[in-house]
């Protein structure tokens, strides 16, 4: 009897155990570092403040390939661009990759997928249709991703995973998780990647659609939990966070909000130790939810200062999502002119042109004037209020090309033929730089660190041009300095305004009538303005370095294409690329200033 009771009580205490380790394991967090937001809106790991220094590298979520592709005719596969393609192949490597990331300054890397990543079997993610050279080919996408998070992982580099589009083929057109046809870009001509044909609905598909890639919260939720699951996968714990859905424009913000709420549940119920990000909307919803004739606006402050997609969080302050404020990170959008020409870039001195945008204000060849004193009005409205209330705000993506609307694509670059100032994005881009700077908001992801996006190109330059050299996509040169610099000055500020660019060739100053500098208010806005500098050479020899001193009727608050700071008489000199003027020459510089 004695023996029977003590085995019962060995089974008994065994079970207990068992019972007890199970308990453990379920409710045990995973390892690895704790990902957190502090008190002043800070991210953190492990307790200490991290900056995040980032940028986007994309390719997983799907290319779209040409309507004349001969092996994958307007096909979306998925693989990462690394600058090494089979008809122009190079000695780069996903390794030697974020090895020169990491030497630039890189942090974190912000990687786009799609669900259709996640399906080794899904064709467009299979290696008949890759472009990158056989030797650093995977055999399906979700390979490549796995691969790409270890390898960041042993290079010490963190990953923040992007879930970009309910699909491949649709891209950043969804902005839902049922989006259905029309589409916003339905009316663009000499347009080759439409997606008319494709969707995201379960039902009600409008005649045409051929590609249907059912999508709902449920397969979201279900996405969430598995990106979730990777740090135990496979075994690494650099995977900082999860971008939750790309520019869900198309919903209103108590929809957005909801979803915020679930994908929190969801996500740290698998990993507590991440962070979720969660951009903004747009500025109206039900564009793609069978219903196009019932759209509704969504408020996002003064309508003449219309948000980008993922840019509205205009609702979040008095109507938050109801999560720890410690996990949560509100990850805006906002891009410039190269990306879409939005109704604030109009200039005032062309009433004609007031509340038009991108094809409109094309054909009525309007002006494009960026003031930085209205730009900052609608960021802080439609976001920066947040840093105020302790919310963690870093933008998800910004970035532009520096020379717009040159190298950009041809439908562009013949809808803005008449502009002349090929430096108009940059000063956007160094405006919406000084207005981090001046909120304090250091961390923040570039779109993008490859040059393959047709709007924005990257920090890389890219051989690809599309007159001069279209066998040059996918191949990368040197890195852009301009906006290298522009995110240094971000990462490294104490709140002083920096130039986009510091000069690397000493000036040389000129004597007096050898270069000289015609300086035009070309925008006065009462409190601030802008000038054009046009800098000549009048020597029969080239420059070699150049400064000129020009009369500001303000401060100088942002610079382009020359150096200087201050008011009244100021010294400009030249920066690295514009050192050299040639005999009869002229560069232009521009700057903008406050009185």
């Amino acid at each position: 009897m004695k023996v029977k009771i003590l085995r019962t009580m060995i089974i008994g205490f065994t079970i207990i155990c068992l019972v007890a380790f199970s308990m453990i394991s379920i409710f045990a967090a995973p390892g690895g570092p704790e990902w957190a937001v502090d008190a002043n809106g800070n991210i953190t790991v492990d307790g200490q403040e991290f900056v995040i220094k980032g940028g986007s590298w994309f390719g997983l979520e799907g290319r779209h390939e040409p309507s004349d592709d001969p092996d994958n005719p307007s096909g979306a596969p998925m693989e990462l661009y690394i600058g090494n393609v089979f008809w122009q192949p190079s000695d780069r490597t996903h390794d030697s990759d974020i090895a020169e990331f990491m030497e630039l300054g890189f942090n974190t890397v912000r990687i786009p997928i799609s669900p259709q990543t996640l399906d080794p079997d899904d064709p467009q993610a299979q290696e008949e249709f890759k472009k990158n050279s056989e030797s650093v080919r995977y055999a399906t996408s979700y390979e490549e991703l796995c691969a790409v998070i270890e390898k960041c992982d042993a290079a010490g580099m963190y990953v923040l995973l992007d879930l970009h589009s309910c699909s491949n083929y649709l891209g950043w057109r969804a902005g839902r998780f049922d989006a259905r046809p029309p589409f916003v870009d339905n009316t663009r001509e000499d347009y080759d990647f439409m997606r008319e044909d494709c969707s995201c609905a379960a039902s009600g598909n409008p005649s045409g659609v051929d590609i249907v890639q059912p999508y709902d919260a449920n397969a979201w939720l279900d996405d969430l939990a598995t990106l979730a699951g990777l740090s135990e996968e496979l075994g690494v714990d650099n995977i900082m966070g999860i971008d939750i859905f790309n520019e869900p424009w198309d919903y209103s913000w108590d929809e957005w909000k909801g979803y915020i709420e679930d994908a929190y549940d969801t996500v740290s119920a698998v990993d507590p130790n991440i962070l979720i990000f969660a951009q903004g909307i747009g500025s109206s919803s039900g564009n793609q939810d069978g219903t196009p004739d019932s759209i509704t606006e969504t408020p996002n402050g003064d309508p003449d200062l219309n948000p980008n997609w993922g840019e509205n969080l205009y609702e979040a302050g008095d109507n938050p999502p109801d999560i720890p404020k410690e996990k949560l990170v509100f990850s805006p959008h906002t891009y410039g002119p190269s990306v879409f020409v939005q109704r604030m870039f109009m200039d005032p001195s062309q009433p004609e042109c007031e509340g038009l945008e991108e094809e409109e204000a094309a054909a009525n060849e309007c002006n494009i004037v960026i003031n930085p004193e209205l730009l900052e009005q609608g960021w802080e409205e439609h976001f920066g209020y947040l840093v105020d209330l302790g919310y963690a705000i870093v933008p998800g993506e910004w970035g532009g090309n520096s020379e717009w609307p040159n190298n950009a694509e041809l439908r562009k670059q013949d809808m803005f033929d008449y502009i002349t100032d090929t430096t108009i994005d940059l000063q956007w881009q160094q405006a919406f730089a000084n207005y981090l700077i001046k909120k304090g908001i250091k961390s923040n992801f570039y779109w993008a660190i490859n040059p393959e996006s047709g709007d924005t190109g990257g920090i890389y330059n890219h051989a690809y041009d599309p007159v001069s050299n279209t066998a040059g996509w996918g191949s990368w040169l040197d890195v852009n300095q301009d906006k290298l610099n522009l995110l240094k000055s971000i990462w490294q500020s104490d709140g002083t305004i920096q130039p986009t660019t510091q000069p690397t060739t000493k000036p040389t100053t000129q004597p007096s009538g050898d270069v000289t500098a015609k300086t035009t208010v070309v925008n006065d806005w009462g409190s601030g303005g802008q000038l054009s500098v046009v800098v000549t050479n009048n020597t029969s020899s080239a420059t070699n370095g150049w400064s000129v001193t020009i009369n500001v009727p303000g401060t100088i608050t942002s610079i382009w294409n020359a150096v200087g700071s201050g008011s009244g008489s100021v010294t400009i000199s030249n920066i690295s690329w514009n050192a050299v003027i040639p005999a009869g020459g002229s560069v232009e510089v521009g700057l903008t200033y406050s009185k």
